[in-house]
């Protein structure tokens, strides 16, 4: 079964408590198995910045689902945690993005992977560096370390705490 790096974040309500609920939902769901879970980060955000700070993470699992079907699923759990679409890089209860699905490279109209803009961003590759620093981009063929080494981003992000689900912290 494939590696996958999954992005999480929040930053509006219980910002813990939707991204726990995430994380606690997507380790329940059948060809998912929870690998990792980065300490949670805040950060500033992106695009958008008239809007509040965000928490944000990673997690790894090893899926059996494929990737569109992995893609809805994580879908389906955002919808079922509340997020309402708004506007580009805005606020959002939850949000959820597949980063890497092993070393597949896929571009279809509904899903890009790995992450087009995962490079370019602190708040994803601080997190997977805590979590698989020697994990290798497929497009770039470059290990995480190095990327958020060479990352030039004036973005505060800062380690705010772990997630604990079934009695069990993860880093």
């Amino acid at each position: 079964m494939p590696l996958a790096y999954i992005g999480f974040g929040s930053n509006i309500g219980d910002r813990l408590a939707h991204i726990q609920n995430a994380i606690q939902t997507l380790s329940k769901t059948g060809g998912i198995t929870l690998q990792k879970i980065s300490s949670v980060y805040e950060t500033d955000p992106v695009g958008y910045e008239a809007q509040a700070q965000f928490l944000n993470g990673v997690a790894a699992i090893q899926t059996s689902l494929s990737p569109l079907s992995l893609l809805h699923t994580l879908k389906n759990i955002e919808t079922t945690i509340g997020r309402q679409h708004r506007i580009r890089w805005g606020p959002r209860e939850i949000d959820l993005d597949i980063l890497i699905y092993g070393d597949l490279c896929l571009q279809t109209e509904k899903l890009v992977i790995p992450h087009p803009e995962m490079h370019l961003r602190g708040f994803v590759l601080v997190p997977l560096a805590e979590i698989a620093p020697d994990l290798v981009h497929p497009v770039f063929q470059e290990s995480i370390q190095p990327l958020l080494n060479r990352l030039d981003d004036d973005k505060s992000i800062s380690e705010s705490g772990s997630i604990c689900l079934f009695q069990t912290c993860f880093l």
